[in-house]
């Protein structure tokens, strides 16, 4: 061997003992944020509403499982299909195409749901497939803490906005799981009338057979956490006295980014550099489609009527319409009576939240809009009329055709 030859290998042997120092360095420097050891848990509660961006909000920390955690934060999933996507992503595969599977999105909903059911012997919904039994839940979450070692829980489900209404026990037994956390509860809340509307749409979505608002509609959330906001929060407010409570007005949530910019931003929590951007999720049904969707829910086979919706959906993106959230659904009358019911409760957020009022603007939900539901609604008849390639189905081309008849004479 040549001098030459062996002065070359001593320099590709300092030269690979250089990059491994590198390597090892640079896994040293990415070690995963861990909590002090003396440091309490820090436990963010986010418990609705619904209709505010919280699907939205758990996709993005669904998706962001690996970076968060890294990061000290854990969103904890709670079945084996939650913790097979989370070693999916720990050993590097992709991200999901599409859509997340409902139980790695939406867990802690999963687990509200599950809750709920124990208590009072109703039934987890038919969309939450495969789920363990609540404590299996609680175990699977404790074992995450255990081995991430966060210095941050997330628990966000708006299913938890029903548990005090529902069974207010519900609050301290999940409470009890983290005897020793400093709390956080963070609630998004909309103006009623904009709200109701918009929640009413995803019933209509979701295929339930509803009065119109116009009518009657109001009823049915008068005396449900829908309506009274108070009762949504007013068991969590009393089981959390020491608590910091965040209370964010919609307005001001869309205002300052969207449900995940505002979440991290009154949380102090730390956004991870590298993350999946938030995806736009749950997108709402077009109010011009709201009363077709309505006669349809209650005229057709469950599955007619999902196609109808569906058809609804392309329709609305297509044709001519005034926005969605101008066009009136309630009527005078009912937005006078909406007003003058919610101000004990706009009262009562704004003594929590130390404001004078939480919601500034109630008075403006006395407006009527000013496009007219059902003038809007025949136009998206006529247009699914005119392209009926947009519904094949010979029976439901014929149900537009009569209900475009009978809109001629709706009021």
């Amino acid at each position: 061997m040549t001098l030459k030859t062996k002065l070359n290998r001593i320099h590709s042997i300092f030269k690979n003992d250089l990059e491994h120092r590198k390597d090892s360095t640079a896994c040293i420097a990415s070690s995963p944020k861990i909590r002090d050891k003396n440091a309490p848990l820090n436990l963010i509660l986010f418990i609705g509403h619904h209709k505010v961006g919280s699907t939205s909000l758990q996709d993005f920390l669904a998706r962001n499982y690996i970076p968060l955690a890294r990061e000290g934060i854990l969103y904890p999933f709670i079945d084996f299909e939650g913790l097979s996507y989370a070693a999916s992503l720990a050993s590097g595969h992709s991200q999901i195409d599409g859509a997340l599977p409902i139980n790695i999105r939406e867990p802690h909903n999963a687990l509200a749901f599950r809750m709920m059911a124990e208590a009072t012997k109703r039934e987890v919904p038919s969309y939450h497939e495969n789920l363990p039994a609540r404590r299996q839940m609680f175990v699977a979450i404790k074992n995450q803490i255990r081995f991430n070692n966060p210095h941050t829980v997330i628990l966000a489900a708006e299913v938890f906005a029903n548990f005090n209404a529902v069974e207010p026990r519900l609050i301290r037994n999940l409470l009890s799981h983290f005897p020793d956390a400093n709390i956080t509860l963070v609630s998004t809340l909309r103006r009623i009338d904009e709200y109701i509307a918009s929640w009413h749409g995803q019933r209509l979505k979701f295929g339930h057979s509803l009065p119109r608002l116009a009518n009657n509609g109001m009823g049915a959330y008068e005396t449900s956490i829908h309506f009274d906001y108070k009762l949504m929060l007013e068991g969590w407010v009393n089981a959390l006295p020491n608590a910091k409570i965040i209370l964010r007005n919609y307005t001001q949530v869309q205002q300052n980014g969207g449900s995940v910019a505002d979440f991290f931003d009154q949380t102090g929590l730390q956004l991870p550099k590298e993350s999946e951007p938030e995806r736009r999720v749950n997108d709402s049904l077009h109010r011009a489609t709201y009363e077709i969707a309505r006669r349809g829910n209650h005229d057709l086979a469950p599955g007619k009527a999902k196609l109808l919706r569906k058809a609804l959906r392309k329709a609305a993106s297509e044709c001519d319409l005034p926005p969605s959230n101008q066009i009136e659904l309630f009527g005078p009358k009912n937005r006078e009576k909406l007003v003058r019911d919610f101000q004990p409760i706009d009262s009562y957020i704004a003594k929590i939240s130390g404001d004078a009022s939480f919601f500034p603007d109630l008075e403006k939900a006395n407006t009527s809009l000013p496009y007219c539901e059902i003038e809007c609604a025949k136009k998206v008849l006529e247009y699914l009329h005119c392209n009926q390639e947009i519904l094949l189905d010979q029976e439901l081309q014929q149900y537009i055709y009569e209900l475009k008849t009978s809109f001629n004479n709706y009021s």
